[in-house]
Protein backbone atom coordinates (compact mmCIF):
# COMPACT_ATOMS: atom_id res chain seq x y z
CA UNK A 1 0.00 0.00 0.00
CA UNK A 2 2.87 2.49 0.61
CA UNK A 3 4.46 1.21 -2.58
CA UNK A 4 1.29 2.34 -4.56
CA UNK A 5 0.42 5.66 -2.34
CA UNK A 6 4.13 6.41 -2.67
CA UNK A 7 3.65 5.84 -6.92
CA UNK A 8 0.74 7.80 -6.78
CA UNK A 9 2.66 10.73 -4.80
CA UNK A 10 5.33 10.83 -7.11
CA UNK A 11 2.79 11.07 -10.26
CA UNK A 12 0.60 13.34 -9.12
CA UNK A 13 3.12 15.84 -7.22
CA UNK A 14 5.49 15.11 -9.57
CA UNK A 15 3.39 16.41 -12.24
CA UNK A 16 2.76 18.95 -10.62
CA UNK A 17 6.25 20.56 -10.03
CA UNK A 18 6.87 20.23 -14.09
CA UNK A 19 3.77 21.60 -15.24
CA UNK A 20 5.23 25.18 -16.03
CA UNK A 21 8.22 23.79 -18.07
CA UNK A 22 5.87 20.80 -19.38
CA UNK A 23 3.34 23.37 -20.79
CA UNK A 24 6.13 25.77 -22.14
CA UNK A 25 6.75 22.69 -24.51
CA UNK A 26 3.69 20.92 -25.41
CA UNK A 27 0.78 23.58 -24.20
CA UNK A 28 -1.14 23.42 -21.89
CA UNK A 29 -4.24 21.52 -22.72
CA UNK A 30 -2.36 18.29 -24.22
CA UNK A 31 -0.28 18.87 -20.64
CA UNK A 32 -3.29 18.50 -18.86
CA UNK A 33 -4.59 15.13 -20.80
CA UNK A 34 -0.57 13.80 -20.39
CA UNK A 35 -0.85 14.15 -16.54
CA UNK A 36 -4.69 13.03 -16.69
CA UNK A 37 -3.60 9.67 -18.56
CA UNK A 38 -0.91 9.15 -15.79
CA UNK A 39 -3.07 10.35 -12.72
CA UNK A 40 -6.15 8.36 -12.96
CA UNK A 41 -5.08 5.28 -13.68
CA UNK A 42 -2.69 5.21 -10.82
CA UNK A 43 -5.30 6.60 -8.39
CA UNK A 44 -8.14 4.03 -9.96
CA UNK A 45 -5.46 0.90 -9.01
CA UNK A 46 -5.03 2.89 -5.79
CA UNK A 47 -8.73 3.16 -4.81
CA UNK A 48 -9.26 -0.62 -5.98
CA UNK A 49 -6.06 -2.38 -3.32
CA UNK A 50 -7.62 -0.11 -0.43
CA UNK A 51 -11.24 -1.85 -0.74
CA UNK A 52 -10.20 -4.94 -1.43
CA UNK A 53 -7.58 -4.95 1.28
CA UNK A 54 -8.96 -2.34 4.18
CA UNK A 55 -9.45 -5.22 6.81
CA UNK A 56 -5.88 -6.64 6.36
CA UNK A 57 -3.67 -6.78 9.03
CA UNK A 58 -4.40 -6.42 12.80
CA UNK A 59 -8.13 -5.28 13.58
CA UNK A 60 -6.91 -2.79 16.66
CA UNK A 61 -10.04 -1.59 17.64
CA UNK A 62 -13.81 -2.42 17.02
CA UNK A 63 -16.32 0.13 17.06
CA UNK A 64 -18.69 -0.75 14.58
CA UNK A 65 -21.71 -1.52 17.32
CA UNK A 66 -20.56 1.73 18.90
CA UNK A 67 -24.80 3.65 18.60
CA UNK A 68 -24.33 6.76 16.27
CA UNK A 69 -21.41 5.81 14.74
CA UNK A 70 -22.63 5.34 11.49
CA UNK A 71 -24.00 8.88 11.33
CA UNK A 72 -21.14 10.24 12.89
CA UNK A 73 -18.79 8.30 9.82
CA UNK A 74 -20.98 9.67 7.48
CA UNK A 75 -21.35 13.11 8.83
CA UNK A 76 -17.60 13.64 8.94
CA UNK A 77 -17.25 11.64 4.94
CA UNK A 78 -19.53 14.18 3.77
CA UNK A 79 -17.93 17.12 5.11
CA UNK A 80 -14.26 15.75 4.06
CA UNK A 81 -16.00 15.70 0.71
CA UNK A 82 -17.34 19.66 0.60
CA UNK A 83 -13.38 20.02 1.74
CA UNK A 84 -11.79 17.58 -0.48
CA UNK A 85 -13.81 18.67 -3.98
CA UNK A 86 -14.40 22.20 -3.57
CA UNK A 87 -14.84 23.86 -6.75
CA UNK A 88 -11.83 25.80 -6.82
CA UNK A 89 -11.03 24.85 -10.24
CA UNK A 90 -13.41 24.78 -13.44
CA UNK A 91 -14.40 21.30 -14.08
CA UNK A 92 -13.88 21.53 -17.79
CA UNK A 93 -10.48 22.27 -17.51
CA UNK A 94 -10.07 18.92 -16.34
CA UNK A 95 -10.25 17.40 -20.15
CA UNK A 96 -8.86 20.36 -20.90
CA UNK A 97 -12.09 21.52 -22.75
CA UNK A 98 -10.90 24.64 -21.45
CA UNK A 99 -7.49 25.51 -21.50
CA UNK A 100 -5.99 24.72 -17.85
CA UNK A 101 -4.22 27.82 -15.80
CA UNK A 102 -3.08 28.42 -12.35
CA UNK A 103 -4.56 30.87 -10.14
CA UNK A 104 -4.77 31.86 -6.62
CA UNK A 105 -8.05 31.50 -4.81
CA UNK A 106 -8.60 33.62 -2.49
CA UNK A 107 -12.48 33.33 -1.60
CA UNK A 108 -15.30 30.34 -0.51
CA UNK A 109 -13.53 27.67 1.20
CA UNK A 110 -10.32 29.17 0.57
CA UNK A 111 -11.26 31.57 3.30
CA UNK A 112 -11.80 28.38 5.44
CA UNK A 113 -8.14 26.56 4.47
CA UNK A 114 -5.95 27.53 2.15
CA UNK A 115 -5.85 23.71 1.45
CA UNK A 116 -8.91 22.48 1.84
CA UNK A 117 -7.92 19.28 -0.16
CA UNK A 118 -5.31 18.45 2.76
CA UNK A 119 -7.96 19.06 5.67
CA UNK A 120 -10.53 17.40 3.74
CA UNK A 121 -8.39 14.07 3.40
CA UNK A 122 -7.20 14.20 6.97
CA UNK A 123 -11.38 14.60 7.92
CA UNK A 124 -12.30 10.84 5.36
CA UNK A 125 -9.01 9.29 6.86
CA UNK A 126 -10.09 10.23 10.71
CA UNK A 127 -13.83 9.02 9.92
CA UNK A 128 -12.54 6.03 8.04
CA UNK A 129 -9.81 4.91 10.68
CA UNK A 130 -12.00 5.00 13.24
CA UNK A 131 -14.95 2.69 11.40
CA UNK A 132 -12.27 0.25 9.93
CA UNK A 133 -9.84 -0.09 12.74
CA UNK A 134 -7.32 -1.99 11.39
CA UNK A 135 -3.79 -1.90 10.83
CA UNK A 136 -3.93 -1.21 7.11
CA UNK A 137 -6.07 1.44 7.30
CA UNK A 138 -3.43 3.03 9.83
CA UNK A 139 -0.93 2.48 7.34
CA UNK A 140 -2.45 3.82 4.43
CA UNK A 141 -3.66 7.15 6.87
CA UNK A 142 -0.04 7.63 7.54
CA UNK A 143 0.43 7.96 3.96
CA UNK A 144 -2.34 9.79 2.99
CA UNK A 145 -1.82 12.42 5.61
CA UNK A 146 1.95 12.26 4.72
CA UNK A 147 1.07 13.56 0.92
CA UNK A 148 -0.60 15.93 1.62
CA UNK A 149 1.59 17.29 4.22
CA UNK A 150 4.14 17.70 1.52
CA UNK A 151 1.65 18.51 -0.96
CA UNK A 152 0.78 21.71 1.18
CA UNK A 153 4.64 22.71 0.65
CA UNK A 154 4.93 21.95 -2.29
CA UNK A 155 1.40 23.85 -3.18
CA UNK A 156 2.72 26.75 -1.15
CA UNK A 157 6.07 27.27 -2.77
CA UNK A 158 5.05 26.51 -6.39
CA UNK A 159 2.30 29.25 -6.20
CA UNK A 160 5.33 31.51 -4.33
CA UNK A 161 7.21 30.76 -7.54
CA UNK A 162 4.44 31.96 -9.62
CA UNK A 163 2.87 34.36 -8.11
CA UNK A 164 5.36 35.98 -5.62
CA UNK A 165 4.02 39.02 -3.43
CA UNK A 166 0.32 37.90 -4.20
CA UNK A 167 0.70 34.82 -2.78
CA UNK A 168 1.99 36.06 0.25
CA UNK A 169 -0.69 38.48 0.82
CA UNK A 170 -2.70 35.43 0.08
CA UNK A 171 -0.24 33.32 2.96
CA UNK A 172 -0.87 36.32 5.65
CA UNK A 173 -4.48 36.38 5.42
CA UNK A 174 -5.04 32.57 5.68
CA UNK A 175 -4.72 29.15 7.43
CA UNK A 176 -4.19 25.42 6.51
CA UNK A 177 -5.94 24.88 9.81
CA UNK A 178 -9.58 25.23 9.25
CA UNK A 179 -11.38 28.33 10.81
CA UNK A 180 -7.98 29.70 12.12
CA UNK A 181 -7.66 32.99 9.97
CA UNK A 182 -11.08 33.83 10.66
CA UNK A 183 -10.94 33.32 14.25
CA UNK A 184 -7.97 35.81 14.45
CA UNK A 185 -9.27 37.91 12.13
CA UNK A 186 -7.34 37.86 9.08
CA UNK A 187 -10.36 36.50 7.21
CA UNK A 188 -13.96 37.09 7.10
CA UNK A 189 -16.49 34.28 5.90
CA UNK A 190 -19.00 35.25 3.18
CA UNK A 191 -21.37 32.34 3.17
CA UNK A 192 -22.92 33.32 -0.24
CA UNK A 193 -19.49 32.28 -1.40
CA UNK A 194 -20.00 28.74 -0.50
CA UNK A 195 -23.43 28.63 -1.76
CA UNK A 196 -22.19 27.92 -5.29
CA UNK A 197 -23.50 24.83 -8.28
CA UNK A 198 -20.90 22.88 -7.80
CA UNK A 199 -21.58 22.38 -4.19
CA UNK A 200 -25.01 21.04 -5.08
CA UNK A 201 -23.42 18.78 -7.49
CA UNK A 202 -20.88 17.42 -4.42
CA UNK A 203 -24.03 17.07 -2.09
CA UNK A 204 -25.38 14.74 -4.72
CA UNK A 205 -22.31 13.14 -5.32
CA UNK A 206 -22.70 11.98 -1.58
CA UNK A 207 -26.21 10.97 -1.74
CA UNK A 208 -25.12 8.67 -4.82
CA UNK A 209 -22.13 7.18 -2.53
CA UNK A 210 -24.22 6.65 0.45
CA UNK A 211 -26.79 4.54 -1.84
CA UNK A 212 -24.32 2.83 -3.65
CA UNK A 213 -21.62 1.74 -0.93
CA UNK A 214 -22.71 -1.53 -0.61
CA UNK A 215 -21.87 -2.37 -4.31
CA UNK A 216 -18.23 -0.83 -3.62
CA UNK A 217 -16.85 -3.79 -2.17
CA UNK A 218 -17.85 -5.87 -4.67
CA UNK A 219 -17.20 -3.87 -7.34
CA UNK A 220 -13.52 -3.40 -5.94
CA UNK A 221 -13.05 -7.46 -5.30
CA UNK A 222 -14.08 -8.53 -9.07
CA UNK A 223 -11.64 -5.44 -10.11
CA UNK A 224 -9.06 -6.67 -7.74
CA UNK A 225 -9.67 -10.27 -8.65
CA UNK A 226 -9.53 -10.13 -11.99
CA UNK A 227 -6.68 -7.50 -12.52
CA UNK A 228 -4.45 -6.38 -9.85
CA UNK A 229 -3.62 -8.99 -8.30
CA UNK A 230 -2.15 -10.33 -11.04
CA UNK A 231 -0.43 -6.96 -12.40
CA UNK A 232 1.23 -6.52 -8.63
CA UNK A 233 2.91 -10.12 -8.53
Amino acid sequence: MLGLLLTFAIIHSGGASIRNRAEEIIGARAWRLVFAFASIPSAGILIGYFLAHRYDGIRIWNLQGVPGLIPLIWILSAISFLFLYPATYNLLEIPAVLKPEVRLYAKGIIRISRHPQAIGQIIWCFSHALWIGSSFMLVTCVGLIGHHMFAIWHGDRRLKAKFGNKFEELRRNTSVIPFLAVIDRRQKLIWQELMRPAQLGIAIAIGVFWWGHRFIYIGSQAFLSSHLEELLR
